[in-house]
């Protein structure tokens, strides 16, 4: 006789709010801005963590070159759960979110960038994620209170954008929350 270890989604289930206390919670005082991010792959993955992380919303700056279909496609649904919010301008939307009290990071390599985990992410706050190839533009850098990385020990320079999202992300939104419900 076997026992089943992994968790049936109505195993998950039974530890969340229903769908209707959920839209109605707090989310954690945290925003991701997407400067520039084109792929749409990246961009549903943003809306997955977003939802995952219970984030108060993405941002996503720049020229959106992808329908709503792939949008949908590559968030899995997550969408109807996340708040989503179109800029044309990422430097508008960062002074307006600064002018509102919230804390910049900018996720770049840097000549003064630190380490993420060696930052104390205040509440509120905003992560600035950059495009695939040309990463955070300097205009937003410029309006970052701090800039931030991942340490690289292998041969690569570089992580996928969701992928770094997701690393810094889980950090911050840990930090925030631990400081939110303390």
């Amino acid at each position: 006789m076997h026992s089943k270890i992994q968790l049936s989604k109505e195993d998950i289930r039974t530890n969340k709010p229903t769908r209707d206390e959920y839209l109605k919670q707090k989310k954690i005082p945290l925003i991701v801005v997407l400067d520039h991010v084109t792929n749409s792959y990246n961009i549903g993955a943003f809306i997955r963590l977003a939802d995952a992380f219970a984030i108060e919303k993405i941002i996503i700056c720049g020229e959106l070159t992808i329908s709503d279909k792939k949008l949908k496609k590559a968030s899995r649904n997550e969408a109807k759960w996340v708040c989503i919010e179109y800029s044309d301008s990422t430097t508008l939307t960062l002074q307006e979110l600064i002018n509102k009290g919230y804390a910049v990071f900018g996720v770049e390599l840097c000549h003064q960038s630190v380490d993420y985990k060696e930052v104390i992410y205040p509440s509120p706050c905003v992560l600035v994620l950059g495009n695939e190839r040309k990463g955070v533009s300097e205009a937003a850098l410029e309006l970052s209170q701090q800039q931030i990385h991942i340490s690289m020990f292998g041969m690569g320079n570089s992580l996928n954008v969701s992928t770094a999202g997701a690393i810094v992300l889980a950090e911050c939104a840990s930090q925030i929350r631990k400081a939110v419900t303390a």
